[in-house]
């Protein structure tokens, strides 16, 4: 799956109408764009952003760049520290740019201060300011992972830049704020699209798009209609839609009725977390925030660990996955299913678990075992 993130977005191409507004600057009788300035590469190695964020992802960078390092992926990082405390958004200005100039970036959670309305989300900022516009996470059991349920195959298809997110909230009178949920036909579109390329692109039979259009009729109803008009062209593929309270029970109850998901921003992270947390919590699965041109990886839930920092307790492996889907990003496929192969043996063959998964193994035992693995591939 992960070689293919960026697959669909090919097939984009002649429903992108918004990429022909792109503002070309010509310089020297060359015509540059957004989508044909060259990334930062030198002497055969890729630069890439790194951002540690918060809790424990100093710690779970610490081990990527060791496990990259063992695998002799040819990468480059430049860390940009993130300060979501502050109203100063240098350092959110100066990730973006980093990310530009690079192409693509992996991080790790941004808390966000619930208690400083002043403060805006640098993860939404980002997304944003990037047109990260679907954030894609393939949820999958692990063999050697013992939960309620097994066989668990959902790839879920968030929204990322409209929804509940739009972070537009006010107070019009005393004791009486208002938030502002933003959909786009065009926007809509372009995620149901996305959705459906992929499905196609990767042999899935069935679409479901998540909504509570029986309330917000207007908002989540064009989420459905655009929905329902996209999958059209894809008679292929089986399309229904499901109430997202009816979609929670039915994932604990009956999840294998389920194949390929679209959601909104608020609906995505809920179901994200919930499906996360059936096949093995926070530690394992992980993220990646797509667009056009960029692209953020990242582990699949929003989690910081803050608890877990400094304690040699917290799970590697959804950083670890997060990093090999960055590789497959790059095109550097043999380094990333050496990452890869050798994550999936320490879980689902050496069983080598951290107390989230009903284990005692510590955070650098899982990382030993997976450079171990690296090792032996690489002799």
């Amino acid at each position: 799956m992960a070689g293919n993130l960026m697959k669909p977005l090919t097939g984009l191409a002649k429903h992108a109408s918004a990429a022909a507004s792109l503002q070309a600057v010509t310089t020297r009788s060359v015509s540059l764009t957004a989508a044909n300035i060259p990334m930062a590469r030198y002497g055969g190695r890729h630069t890439v952003t790194m951002m540690p964020g918060d809790g424990i992802g100093p710690e779970m960078m610490s081990y990527v760049k060791e496990v990259y390092k063992h695998a002799g992926a040819p990468v480059d990082f430049e860390t940009v520290t993130l300060d979501p405390s502050t109203d100063n958004y240098d350092d959110l200005y100066n990730a973006i740019a980093s990310v530009k100039r690079n192409g693509c970036g992996i991080k790790g959670n941004i808390e966000t201060k619930m208690n400083r309305p002043d403060i805006k989300s640098r993860n939404v900022e980002m997304r944003n300011e990037l047109d990260l516009f679907v954030n894609l996470i393939h949820c999958k059991s692990q063999p050697g992972i013992k939960t309620r349920h097994e066989d668990i195959d959902i790839v879920v298809m968030r929204q990322n830049t409209e929804g509940e997110y739009a972070m537009l909230e006010h107070e019009s009178v005393d004791g009486v704020v208002e938030s502002l949920k933003i959909i786009t036909e065009a926007s809509t579109e372009r995620l149901c699209r996305h959705a459906f390329e992929w499905a196609r692109a990767n042999g899935r039979k069935r679409v479901t798009l998540v909504h509570k259009a029986n309330i917000m009729k207007i908002t989540d109803g064009l989420f459905m209609q655009v929905a329902k008009r996209v999958s059209a062209d894809y008679p292929e593929l089986e399309h229904n839609n499901m109430i997202i309270d009816n979609c929670c029970m039915q994932l604990v109850s009956n999840p294998w009725q389920f194949d390929v998901m679209i959601l909104t921003n608020l609906y995505g992270t809920i179901v994200t977390n919930l499906i996360c947390g059936l096949i093995g919590g926070p530690g394992v699965i992980s993220g990646a925030n797509i667009g056009p041109r960029y692209a953020v990886f990242e582990p699949g839930t929003r989690n910081t660990g803050t608890s877990l920092v400094g304690m040699n307790k917290a799970n590697p492996c959804a950083m670890l996955n997060a990093s090999a889907d960055l590789l497959n990003h790059l095109k550097l496929d043999y380094h990333a299913d050496l990452v890869r192969d050798a994550v999936f043996k320490t879980v689902n063959v050496d069983k080598v678990h951290t107390e989230d998964l009903g284990g005692q193994a510590t955070s650098i035992d899982v990382v030993q075992n997976v450079l171990n693995h690296i090792k032996q591939a690489t002799k």
